[in-house]
Order: C-alpha cells, then structure tokens, then sequence
C-alpha cells in the first residue's frame, strides 16, 4: 500500500504530466484545456484502488514490510479524502490562473494570531496557484487601542470614528506602519514577496472628506468629523506594476487630499474601489459573521447568493442593517466599476479564503 507522502507524489505527478501534455507549457494547457471528467474519474479510481491495495506491486523487503505495518494503521479513507479535496480543487485553480483577487483583511482574523497564520498560508496558496492577490486591511481595533494607550478617547458618530488631526496621524501610524509592515513580514517568511503601500504612496488613492449621516427628530443632517475620508480617484498603476513584477501589494486604507492632508478612509470600500479598478475577478470581504441573512434570527434563512438587484432592495427595506450595509455597499461599488464578483466570508472559520475560492459549495455570501 502507499503511504501518504508516495500518494502526494502520485497525484502530483499525474496532474503535472496532464498539464505538460502535447509539448505546450504549463500555462498554455492550464488556460486553454479543459480539465474533462473522464480524466477526474479515472484519477480518482486509480488513486482509490492505489490506497486500497488493489493494484498489484512487486514484492517487499523485509525494510518495506515494517513500514508497511505502521502505514496500515493509517486510515485510508483519510487518504481519499485529500486526494478527493485535490482533484475537486482542480478546476478553480485552472479558472482563476492569472486572474487577480482582491482580498479586504480584517476583524478577528487580524487579531486573532491562530487565524492570521490560516490567513497567510491562504494567501500564499493562492499566489503560489497562479492567482494575483492584492490585500487591503483595516485596523480600527488597533487604532482604539493606540490612542487608549496615549490617554485619547475615541468617538463615533454613526459609526465612523470622529477623526482630529491627532487622530489621522495615529491612524496613519498604526495602519501604514505597523499593521501594513506585519503583514508584509509574514508573507515574505512564506516566501510570498511582498510590498507595503499606502494610499499615499505613487498617489495610489485621492481622498476627499466624508461627511457623516446623523438623523436627528426625523431629520437627516451631514455631519463633518474630521479626517474621514472616502476615495475621490484610484491611481492603479503602481499596483498593477507590482503584480507584473510578482509582488503581492498590501494596501492601507490612507488616502491623500487635494493639499496633501491624511484622510482614513473605510477599508471595505478602499478594497471595492481597488477592485473595481483592476478589472479583478473577485472581491473577498473577510468579516466577523457567516454572510448575509434575510432574517438573522432565523439561521435557515442565510444566503449563499445575492443579486445586486435584491442588494439594493433589502438595504432600503430594511432587511439588511448595520455593520453589514458597508459589506453590501462595497460589495455593489466593486460589481458597478468591473469587478467579475463579490463575496462576504466568515474570517473566523479557518482557511475561509480558501474554501471560498477552491471548493464547490463555498462557504460565505456571493454578490453578483
């Protein structure tokens, strides 16, 4: 019987010799052949007939029969197991080779150091698959912590942080310095060559100032707090550089305005409005919550697809509330500037990146 490292070669050796096939490359045969079931099939029972011990092999030593008594210990099903998640991986990855995937990093999975570890081999995975992975992150939980550490209480008007001059520079600070550079660390220690920007940086993000809701006795007034911003115009060609060059950018959400002042701008919709200028395949919104309910008392009721059309409508409606109309609000800014489609996924489940992406079912809310 084989054991799990010769299954592993096994399999890798059959998709590799599949994708070299008829003298072109790797790529050619990656983005213009189709990976037909017949050959799915006859993999699977091959490797399952393999794990089974039904395919005859030549006689062991005495060495490999030692080793074939502590392998036999090993239950097999967990072997076809792998080798199933592989084979039903196989077609995403063919389908996303090359394409570019914008993924908004942020709530538990920041904080949390077992899920930022689950996050960054995701990532990795991803770009060591063919996929262009472009990171924006937030960090409101570590900025309200810096400036409780310097004696600077924070406050929110409908939700959005009340931003002094103070403020935006710590803001900065914390998003730009530490949380972007940490981030570039631990994915340049999993070989993922990584670059830290800001929106500051080759004028990648122009900001202007976001004023804030407030309905008061029924009314509806614009509130300014400060250095709030939201983006005016995206420069993407220092991203799109990056790419080219096999670099994964990681983007804090800091946008510049017209006289050169720091404005902090929502991460979500600074990952929509990335998106949506490069043409991405796909916008991730890691968040702290499944996805998307039509009543969130009611687990039954979660949807794994929304129609922008039905986006818009439950927002006014009232179906959609809270912390989650930013998530849809991104989600339909990303589809209306050319983003293929959008998605909401519990950052809290390990690997939800990659379960998203490379798995039949998925796991979150796509918004298409």
């Amino acid at each position: 019987m084989l054991n799990e490292d010769e299954l592993k070669n096994e399999l890798a050796e059959r998709v590799l010799k599949r994708f070299f096939a008829d003298g072109k490359s790797f790529e050619d045969n990656l983005l213009n052949t189709k990976i037909d079931e017949e050959f799915l099939t006859s993999l699977k029972n091959e490797l399952t007939e393999k794990i089974s011990g039904k395919i005859n092999e030549p006689p062991k030593s005495k060495a490999a029969e030692s080793k074939t008594v502590e392998t036999s210990k090993i239950d097999p099903n967990s072997f076809a197991g792998k080798a199933e998640i592989l084979i039903e991986a196989l077609p995403y990855i063919q389908e996303f080779y090359g394409k570019t995937v914008v993924v908004k990093y942020g709530g538990n999975a920041m904080i949390n150091d077992e899920l930022k570890e689950k996050v960054m081999q995701d990532i990795a995975l991803m770009k060591y698959t063919g996929i262009n992975v472009v990171i924006v992150h937030g960090g409101g939980p570590e900025i309200t912590q810096f400036l409780k550490k310097v004696g600077k209480e924070s406050s929110f008007v409908s939700g959005l942080r009340v931003t002094d001059e103070e403020t935006v520079e710590i803001a900065e600070m914390v998003l730009a310095g530490k949380i972007n550079s940490e981030i570039v660390m631990l994915l340049n220690r999993r070989g993922v060559r990584s670059v830290g920007l800001s929106g500051k940086d080759a004028d990648l993000i122009h900001a202007e100032k976001k004023l804030a809701t407030v309905y008061e006795q029924g009314e509806k007034t614009k509130v300014d707090i400060g250095y709030v911003g939201k983006t005016k115009k995206i420069d993407i060609r220092v991203v799109e550089d990056l790419i080219k060059s096999g670099y994964v950018p990681v983007i804090a959400p800091i946008g510049v305005g017209e006289d050169g002042e720091s404005y902090n701008i929502n991460a979500d919709y600074v990952a929509a409005d990335i998106a949506g200028a490069l043409k991405a395949e796909k916008l991730l919104l890691l968040t702290d919550t499944e996805g998307v309910y039509k009543n969130f008392e009611d687990k039954s009721s979660f949807i794994s697809t929304l129609s922008a059309s039905d986006a818009r409508e439950w927002i006014k409606s009232g179906i959609i509330v809270g912390g989650m109309i930013p998530k849809i609000e991104a989600c339909l800014r990303a589809l209306q500037s050319g983003t293929g489609k959008a998605h909401i996924i519990d950052g809290r489940l390990p690997h939800s990146i990659i379960l998203e992406l490379f798995t039949a079912s998925g796991i979150g809310t796509q918004v298409e």
